[in-house]
């Protein structure tokens, strides 16, 4: 039997009731928006594995393309001034949160905005660079992921002295725009001492300056080259590739990307398996997490990757210690 008191009761929580379940499906049917500035196009061959991950690490969150996710995807093609505009582009069409990659990408969207949390995927130096106070507490609108490329160099230049016999000088390619380059060389003179290498320093600011630099190696005959982690750099990979073949250089790279396109090695981070955690970062942002609030996390996953094919072509043997016990997969 339903009293009075009962009955009033069964419908005044049923009018509370109402406005929470509509807000609760408004919140439902809700589409977030997420920018993403990078330097080359994600439908590229050699970006879209490593985008796909991202994307297979949202929609194993829950977030779907098409569903309740629009990305709005904006790239420098190789063109870093540009980033600035493109930033500012993202922070007008007021996305919910920025995925920025690499270098130069995360310091243009911070720039434009300090309010929008900005998620980084493979940036080398988030504290040098003064995107976050510091990896534990980053303490702004930044966090996500490092590739602690600059601690890196030591072991590539060691790779380097084992795979060339006698090296002594060792040529090293950096882009004097970059924001983490300063820091990467500060290590490398560190490392190069302790091995009893000398450096030499070239510089490359975008690809019409390749020949110069290469012709610079020449000339001083370096022995080897390394090539500092850059976008414009991976943007040009198969240039550089090509030219470190015809100088005869052995080169070696911070992302396996480097080595499909001809280089003889890459030792880094994986930039997929980066992609991936980046998802993971937006999904806590997105249901109220503050960029403040988490750590920014350290590269648990390396690979060593050599092309047997280049090694043949500079008349190098690659040491079976290498080849069978420390490289991850072997391009032939």
């Amino acid at each position: 039997m339903i009293t009075r008191r009962s009955f009033i009761g069964t419908l005044a929580g049923s009018l509370l009731a109402a406005p929470l379940a509509a807000e609760a499906q408004q919140q439902a049917r809700k589409v977030v928006r997420i920018g993403y500035l990078g330097n080359e196009p994600v439908t590229t061959p050699i970006v879209a594995p490593v985008w796909g991950a991202f994307i297979e690490g949202l929609r194993e969150l829950g977030w779907v393309e098409g569903q309740n996710v629009t990305i709005e995807p904006r790239f420098s093609e190789g063109k870093m001034e540009r980033l600035p505009d493109l930033a500012a582009e993202l922070v007008r069409l007021k996305v919910d949160v920025i995925v920025a990659a690499g270098s130069q990408p995360p310091v243009a969207a911070k720039q434009a905005t300090g309010t929008i949390p900005i998620v980084i995927t493979n940036m080398g130096d988030p504290v040098g660079t003064g995107l976050v106070s510091s990896l534990a507490r980053p303490g702004g609108n930044v966090t996500g992921l490092s590739l602690l490329t600059p601690e890196l160099i030591g072991k590539q230049l060691e790779l380097l002295k084992e795979i060339v016999p006698g090296l002594s000088r060792v040529a090293v390619l950096r882009n004097p725009t970059s924001p983490i380059h300063p820091l990467s060389l500060r290590e490398a003179e560190v490392a190069a001492r302790s091995l009893g290498v000398q450096l030499q320093v070239l510089d490359a600011r975008g690809p019409d300056e390749f020949e110069m630099a290469f012709g610079a190696m020449s000339r001083e005959r370096a022995g080897a080259l390394n090539v500092l982690g850059d976008g414009m750099f991976f943007l040009h990979r198969t240039r550089i590739a090509v030219l470190a073949a015809k100088h005869r250089l052995p080169a070696i790279f911070a992302q396996r990307q480097h080595a499909d396109a001809g280089g003889l090695m890459a030792h880094g981070s994986s930039l997929r398996d980066n992609f991936r955690r980046a998802a993971t970062y937006v999904d806590k942002i997105l249901k109220g997490a503050k960029p403040a609030d988490l750590p920014v996390e350290q590269p648990t996953k390396f690979e060593l990757v050599i092309n047997l094919k280049t090694a043949t072509a500079l008349g190098l043997t690659i040491p079976p210690s290498l080849l069978l016990l420390r490289a991850d997969e072997l391009i032939q």
